[in-house]
């Protein structure tokens, strides 16, 4: 009864701490009010963000791990964000009925409007690629679609060429290489085998985007908690690929800042979403200014003057 009795103590000052902790930031982050933003602007756990616009707004998908059902997001200003809907709500294998797949559900999701619809692709662990398509962002989803089943792949990206040929980028679990796969227009099977086109450490996550006749892939490297962003260029899809790294920890407290995606304003503004490793609340939402330069995005602010950028806190 006496171990029982303290066990419960031990939990309730648990639970005290992290509600004083949540409290204590609601006055700290996201919208301020007045013009500003101090980051997280997402102090929960939305692990592996990615963003897009479409038209006005902003909509993103994040990892869900054991959890069942990715949540779609909506913002009109980037900052402020709320949920429209579920991608899917169950997994049909044996394992998943049995609560055997702990951490086993969706890595790195992406979202893109092509076609006029909305696609997110995702991997799991053991099940391999999943796609799954809306005319409305608020759903309905269509049901998933394994479209590849194969183990030990993560973090997929789809990409629509100018010509209509459909890629999607993807790395092996425990990060990298990047791998690039030619797939079917709708999504639903890829056409080779895949090619490796950039090897790095711990490369993952990749984003792949073109702009003015260059191929970009935006990618994490170094590991969640203790790593950077880095992005890759080239002429060709397959590259051979130029490399630079455009955000670091620095020497701010922002650990591991990496792992997100670059937007455009309608007025031309770029920003770039990231996540940071923390606890207990998770790895919470960054969001960072973009400038380009020669062809580059510059991340942050560059506070130490090594030509890297360092998140900013406001």
């Amino acid at each position: 009864m006496t171990i029982t009795f303290k066990k419960r103590q031990f939990y309730l000052l648990i639970c005290i701490f992290v509600s004083i902790s949540i409290q204590a930031q609601e006055v700290a982050w996201g919208d301020q009010g007045n013009g500003k933003y101090v980051n997280p602007v997402l102090a929960a756990d939305y692990s592996d963000p990615d963003v897009i616009r479409v038209g006005s707004k902003y909509y993103m998908v994040c990892s869900d791990f054991h959890y069942i059902g990715m949540p779609v997001l909506e913002s009109d200003d980037m900052v402020n964000w709320k949920i429209i809907s579920q991608v899917y709500n169950k997994f049909d294998f044996p394992e998943w009925d049995k609560n055997e797949r702990y951490g086993g559900g969706s890595w790195a999701p992406a979202i893109r409007h092509h076609d006029s619809k909305f696609w997110v692709f995702f991997c799991t662990p053991h099940e391999g690629l999943f796609m799954s398509n809306a005319v409305n962002p608020a759903g309905p989803w269509s049901p998933l679609l394994n479209v590849k089943n194969v183990s030990d792949w993560e973090d997929p990206c789809p990409f629509w060429d100018e010509d209509g040929q459909a890629y999607i980028g993807r790395s092996q679990l425990g990060a990298g290489p990047i791998i690039l796969h030619k797939m079917s227009p709708d999504g639903t099977y890829l056409m080779d085998d895949g090619v490796t086109v950039y090897e790095g450490p711990v490369a993952e996550g990749t984003k792949i985007h073109k702009m003015n006749g260059y191929y970009y892939m935006s990618i994490p490297e170094g590991g969640v908690a203790t790593g950077w962003q880095t992005v890759l260029r080239s002429k060709n899809i397959y590259g051979p690929y130029e490399r630079k790294i455009v955000l670091e920890q620095g020497s701010t407290s922002i650990n591991g800042p990496h792992q997100g995606s670059l937007v455009d304003t309608p007025d031309g503004e770029w920003w770039f979403y990231h996540f940071q490793d923390t606890h207990p609340l998770g790895r919470v939402v960054h969001l960072q200014p973009v400038t380009w330069k020669n062809g580059w995005p510059e991340v942050g602010k560059d506070y130490d003057g090594n030509g890297f950028g360092e998140p900013v806190k406001e």
